[in-house]
């Protein structure tokens, strides 16, 4: 994968001022200069298993994600909806820890440089301790952090511990946050900031809300950072609705029961990539 823009420098590599340009960065950045929208999928950790979920981030890479957000199972996924909460499940039961979803992106920066955001409530991430957690994120190769239950008024040590590390961290806006909140959570955020496209918890919908254009926009009133729609998005006439008005999609439901009513198969990692070609159907090939 070419990385858009930035000619014969590593996603983590000087942007020539001394500073150094993250994964995440680099990619919308170079994205925006080709005039190209991102694609954002999700997946839980260790659904079906640990070894499946590295090959299918690979796959994921190849058939069009441009950042990948890796779900950390939890046993009260307050957020999310029925086959998110079913895959959370399936992975506790085999016991997959917040470690082993370390050691997954371990595993798969050695092959890859595609960005990766842990997709997690605050318990798992605490576990590890905050005075290490940035220490070992970093070191595994996670690039940003969204806590679904994190607000930014009780997050002055977290935001302190991943600006150390050089972890982005990303909060989510809702079609009823408030004006002043939308500023505080844009302050707070650095990556990108998620845009929630409707009320209530991720799922498979089969239209979008038109909220989600509305609360671009006004996001956009208070930051220059990248904007992220998800919650619903399962088609590919959705994903280039979202593409119109925001610099990203994010499609996780649709994805996880495609794993789900497949994960016995051996084909399971062709099928999420023949699944991901489809919902980018609507964007040029990737150069």
């Amino acid at each position: 994968m070419a990385w858009l823009g930035l000619a014969g420098a590593s996603p983590q590599s000087s942007s020539g001022n001394g500073k150094q340009v993250k994964r995440i960065e680099a990619e919308l950045r170079g994205l925006e200069r080709e005039q190209r929208k991102a694609f954002i999928p999700y997946i839980t950790a260790g659904d079906p298993s640990l070894e499946a979920t590295e090959r299918i981030i690979l796959e994921l890479e190849r058939s069009g994600a441009d950042i990948i957000e890796l779900g950390v199972p939890f046993s009260d996924p307050m957020a999310d909806g029925p086959v998110i909460q079913r895959a959370s499940e399936r992975a506790l039961a085999y016991n997959v820890s917040v470690r082993d979803c370390l050691e997954v992106v371990r595993r798969v920066r050695q092959q890859s440089e595609v960005p990766i955001v842990l997709f997690s409530y605050l318990n798992p991430l605490l576990s590890i301790g905050l005075d290490r957690l940035g220490e070992e994120l970093k070191s595994a190769g996670v690039d940003g952090v969204l806590a679904t239950d994190l607000v930014p008024e009780e997050a002055d040590e977290f935001r302190a511990a991943m600006r150390e590390a050089e972890i982005d961290l990303i909060f989510l806006v809702a079609p009823t946050s408030t004006d002043e909140r939308i500023k505080l959570i844009a302050e707070a955020s650095s990556g990108f900031v998620y845009a929630v496209s409707r009320t209530g918890v991720t799922g498979v919908r089969q239209s979008l809300s038109e909220a989600a254009s509305t609360l671009v926009q006004r996001v956009r009133r208070f930051t220059d950072l990248p904007v992220a729609v998800g919650f619903g998005i399962s088609t590919p006439e959705q994903v280039n609705l979202v593409w119109k008005h925001a610099d990203a999609a994010v499609v996780g439901s649709r994805i996880v029961a495609e794993i789900e009513n497949n994960a016995g198969d051996p084909a399971l990692v062709e099928k999420i990539g023949a699944l991901t070609r489809w919902l980018v159907s609507g964007r040029s090939a990737r150069p």
